[in-house]
């Protein structure tokens, strides 16, 4: 006997293990909304939308938040906003945007567009930081207006660390697409939670597995770009 472990836990513990050897094939290869690819499609689907409007509103955003190019009370304000979003965590967005949506697949973008937003702002604002000045003088010294200076100074040293943050930040994103799931925010998660409830082992054990082989073939996509980027190989 082991203490903080109650024997109906170990049970569904082995269940679960059970589930994962013994997976559910029909429900696997079921091509209809209720299978496993199309399931898992929708939650591929939904980091991704999250992951690009969130890099793509986070780079003005880190603009206007670094002092390094905006005045001190400027980035003052856009640091606050930035440090509001990254309080919330990504379950408590989804809560409170499930309220305005309702649920489903476009609740899941909205809140992993906000949430991408918070940490890759953060790290543009780091990388911004450690940008060489020089190049940017040259430019103010040649009467380039700030947008140019942005356009031609900053953005082309940047270039490998957005591709390189936006890249980690699908891989949490998917990870995040699974857990928003089970509140209704669209993906494999509500389905999941579904059968977890239901105590249907081998359909839990065929979202698993195939939740296992994408994380898998994801990592090691983003680990051959990510690299490439930093040693070009």
């Amino acid at each position: 006997e082991t203490s903080g472990t109650t024997q109906n836990g170990a049970k569904i513990a082995l269940n679960i293990l059970s589930g994962i050897f013994h997976p559910d094939t029909g429900l696997l290869f079921n091509l209809t909304v209720q299978g496993v690819p199309y399931l898992l499609m929708e939650t591929v689907c939904i980091a991704i939308l999250g992951t690009v409007v969130g890099g793509i509103l986070a780079l003005p955003i880190s603009f206007l938040a670094s002092p390094k190019i905006m005045p001190k009370p400027v980035a003052f304000v856009f640091n606050a906003l930035i440090l509001l979003i990254r309080t919330l965590p990504s379950i408590v967005w989804a809560l409170i945007w499930i309220r305005v949506t309702g649920p489903g697949a476009f609740c899941g973008v909205i809140t992993q567009s906000i949430c991408s937003i918070g940490m890759i702002s953060k790290m543009y604002i780091t990388a911004i930081a450690d940008l060489d000045t020089s190049i940017l003088e040259s430019l103010d010294a040649a009467g380039c207006t700030a947008f140019q200076k942005i356009r031609y100074g900053i953005i082309p040293q940047l270039t490998p660390n957005i591709i390189s943050t936006v890249i980690y930040r699908f891989d949490i994103n998917i990870k995040d697409a699974t857990t928003l799931g089970i509140v209704g925010a669209g993906g494999i998660g509500a389905a999941l939670i579904q059968c977890i409830n239901s105590r249907r082992w081998t359909m839990v054990g065929s979202f698993i597995l195939a939740m296992i082989v994408l994380m898998l073939i994801i990592e090691f996509a983003s680990t051959r770009i990510r690299g490439k980027l930093a040693r070009g190989q």
